[in-house]
């Protein structure tokens, strides 16, 4: 999100990226079609492995091959099935037609591989899970009946009269395996209940943290309309988010014009709210001629009794007020980002030493003359990422304001570089340049 606004009468434009959710639903989708093939492939992997090592290994029984290899060919088959599942995803509607194919391809390996005395009735664990993960308790039915197939498809190849103990033996399979299955139901219903609250609290803290963004580029000023005509401002605040912490100011007062840049300490909604806060108090005293009553009246509107060094709840800000003859009193708030850039090219540093809103406790102004042609430069601490980050950076962007005599310019740039990729910090730029 991007705010800007000039020094002509033209309104402030910004840009709202709105959140794309194309791009997280498409990759949701395609990980949901290529699902079934990768739970397909353990299966078939698994049902291969066991005929391949029963077939080679003499301590494993072979009692009927053709069976054994029909299972293989049918869990092969499940494979294909999930394969054109991934390609065309409409088709995973019937994907639990794949682990349907496994209950009967496990039943014939486990046929041909021993009947009762398979060691490979544990792999039918594979599309009870399968199944009993959807959503809906008939999907608790369906592994139930597909594990009886399994487990009596010996009986229906092979009719014969089960003994009482393995008919007990059934049973109790069919109970552990249904356990399963209402387990991992049940885990899955309250893991979707839960996936469906938290992206409907997300989508509500989505919406306020849009709205809060439209009220924060609200209070920028639209135009420099009422400014005196010696006066042109030109400002730009990139948020590292979508609220950020700095703001810039200006307005008209009776002797000419007051111009503000602060900047609070952390990002996000709170950060944003004490930007509105400490803009709103600095208005207050448009009929106040010292700048720095703009900033003890700030102070003392947030004012909590609380130490707000601990919150990390301070704003550090640069406030100047012009008079229409050049004259300028400021006030910097443990900012000390601000510049003089002269006419000439010249570059001089507006800093004092007092502390920052909500640390500090007494501020005075300081005075300067402008000649025309001067320009008052001041940033966020986000712009000296811009050029390093390091302890030469202020120098840097010095060297850089020197080389540049029109605000356009200035605010242009340091536009252009932070779009060149992400900024950890907000990017705010205020440029006044006096022009009787």
């Amino acid at each position: 999100m991007t705010s800007t606004a000039g020094s002509t009468a033209t309104p402030r434009t910004w840009t709202v990226t709105a959140r794309e959710d194309t791009g997280p639903i498409a990759l949701v989708g395609l990980r949901a079609s290529w699902a079934p093939l990768a739970k397909q492939s353990v299966v078939a992997a698994l049902v291969v492995a066991a005929a391949v090592t029963s077939t080679l290994t003499p301590w494993l029984p072979v009692t009927d091959a053709p069976r054994m290899w029909t299972g293989v060919a049918l869990a092969l088959g499940g494979l294909l099935v999930a394969a054109v599942m991934a390609r065309w995803p409409g088709a995973a509607r019937a994907e639990l037609v794949v682990p349907a194919i496994d209950f009967i391809a496990i039943g014939l390996l486990r046929y041909g591989t021993g009947d009762t005395r398979s060691v490979f009735l544990a792999v039918v664990v594979l599309p009870v899970i399968w199944m009993a993960a959807s959503p809906g308790r008939r999907h608790v039915l369906y592994p139930l009946l597909g594990t009886c197939a399994t487990l009596l498809l010996p009986y229906v190849l092979e009719p014969t009269e089960p003994r009482p103990s393995e008919l007990v033996r059934l049973a109790f399979a069919v109970v552990v395996y249904g356990a399963t299955a209402a387990v991992t139901n049940e885990l899955a219903r309250q893991a979707d209940v839960r996936l469906s609250t938290a992206q409907r609290r997300r989508r509500v803290a989505e919406g306020e943290i849009d709205r809060a963004a439209l009220v924060q580029q609200s209070l920028l000023p639209a135009s420099t309309e009422g400014l005196p005509p010696e006066l042109h401002a030109l400002g730009v605040c990139i948020p590292a988010r979508t609220v950020g912490g700095d703001f810039y100011d200006w307005f008209p007062t009776p002797d000419g014009a007051a111009f503000t840049l602060g900047d609070v300490m952390g990002k996000g909604v709170g950060a944003g709210m004490i930007a509105a806060a400490v803009r709103s108090l600095v208005r207050s005293t448009v009929d106040e001629p010292d700048a720095a009553t703009a900033v003890r009246r700030a102070a003392a509107g947030l004012a909590t009794g609380t130490s707000d060094v601990e919150s990390a709840q301070f704003t550090t800000c640069f406030h100047v007020r012009i008079d229409r003859d050049g004259h300028a009193r400021w006030v910097d708030a443990g900012h000390g980002l601000s510049l003089l850039r002269r006419a000439d090219g010249a570059v001089r540093s507006l800093r004092s030493g007092h502390l920052p809103i909500g640390v500090g406790t007494s501020w005075s102004s300081e005075t300067t003359d402008l000649e025309p042609g001067d320009v008052v430069v001041s940033v966020s601490d986000g712009v000296l990422d811009l050029f390093g980050g390091d302890l030469d950076a202020l120098d840097r962007f010095e060297a850089w304001v020197a080389e540049r005599s029109h605000p356009q310019q200035l605010v242009d740039g340091i536009t252009e570089l932070a779009h060149r990729g992400e900024h950890p910090d907000d990017v705010t730029v205020l440029c006044i340049a006096y022009r009787p």
